[in-house]
């Protein structure tokens, strides 16, 4: 599994969401901007996130995921 093959999952699983992801060869890390997060708590739009890749994660093709980063369009960096 590479950054590409998981950008494209979340943005299939995120609709109308900005996602950049990177890979150390070992970690991903993911970045998500959209308005979906509008209104959760921090863990929870991290949930949301997982949630899209959880069988990815279970079945071993995703090894780590180090780091989650979710923001609504108005708090993008």
């Amino acid at each position: 599994m590479n950054a590409e093959e998981v950008k494209a999952r979340l943005v299939e699983g995120l609709p109308d969401c900005e996602v950049t992801v990177e890979f150390d060869g070992y970690y991903f890390n993911i970045v998500a901007v959209g308005e979906v997060f509008q209104g959760l708590r921090k863990v929870q739009r991290q949930q949301k996130v997982l949630g899209v890749l959880h069988d990815l994660i279970t079945s071993g093709e995703i090894h780590a995921v180090k780091e989650v980063q979710t923001y609504t369009p108005d708090e993008k960096p």
